[in-house]
């Protein structure tokens, strides 16, 4: 028998311009949730045709409903613009920052991509819900494979009018949800009632977090159910470059200014992205 987490606190996920022509909804990383470790960042993105992320430096082509993991470790200088659909509508996404631990922090770039097909996707409660498991275990499945150093996992959860279930999680992991749909109560008891783009932070105490949608809702609840180990080391962060000391950030701030010690090949490159959006 699993031990349902408690909600802590739910807020809204804003809507601010980022990048060039994108809207996003940041919730981790915004004043309401500076950082949650070993999350950074989460940002719900919604990019037109020709607006998007221009090259810009850290520390692959993706299709509809793939995922791509990428470990900026050394450093890491990209673009990120979405695809234009052919009808001409938005390109929706999630981005989600994951800390490194300390010791793994100039690990060697690296992507990892996840395909739609390749990931393993759930049906419980009668049908009436929907899980797929993006990184982790649900209800005896594992997903594909292991895409951080950082031990994070990742479910997207719908759930249909009368629908309701309980996703376990392991113990002493930090959790969130992000609301992309529909209204959905979390808990048992005491539960919390939350409307499309919200970001619920679960308490640490218990194993578990259950969600249900009401038989008399008009659509469906969907969300983000992510989980990550907590990491026990100082965040600094300076723009897109994240460390555990000062003197780090004016480390990898020099390093990159000199195309030294991770950004050697940075030295000269645009993509041809950036470049077409610069005129």
């Amino acid at each position: 028998m699993t031990t349902p987490r408690r909600t802590q606190k739910v807020f809204l996920a804003k809507e601010q311009s980022e990048g060039v022509g994108a809207r996003v909804r940041r919730s981790i990383g915004s004043a309401a949730l500076r950082n949650f470790s070993p999350f950074l960042m989460l940002d719900h993105f919604s990019v037109s045709p020709g607006a998007g992320f221009p090259d810009h430096p850290h520390r692959g082509t993706i299709e509809e409903g793939d995922l791509q993991f990428m470990t900026a470790g050394r450093g890491i200088v990209h673009s990120e613009m979405p695809r234009p659909n052919n009808d001409g509508d938005p390109a929706i996404g999630m981005q989600l920052w994951v800390d490194l631990p300390e010791h793994l922090k100039l690990v060697e770039p690296r992507y990892r991509d996840l395909r739609a097909k390749e990931t393993p996707t759930i049906s419980t409660d009668g049908g009436k819900v929907t899980i797929k498991i993006i990184s982790g275990q649900s209800h005896g499945t594992n997903s594909v494979r292991d895409l951080a150093y950082t031990p994070v996992w990742i479910f997207d959860v719908t759930i249909a009018p009368g629908g309701k279930v309980t996703q376990e999680l392991p113990e002493g992991w930090n959790a969130f949800a992000y609301t992309l749909a529909g209204t959905t109560s979390f808990g048992v008891e005491d539960q919390t009632t939350v409307g499309q783009y919200h970001n619920v932070v679960f308490e640490q105490g218990g194993d578990s977090v259950a969600a249900e949608v009401s038989d008399e809702a008009s659509q469906s609840g969907r969300f983000f159910l992510v989980a990550g180990l907590p990491l026990d080391q100082e965040v600094v962060q300076y723009g897109p470059f994240v460390t555990t000391t000062q003197e780090g950030i004016y480390q990898a701030m020099m390093d990159f200014q000199t195309n030294s010690n991770g950004f050697e090949r940075a030295k000269g490159w645009r993509s041809e992205i950036g470049k077409s959006m610069a005129h």
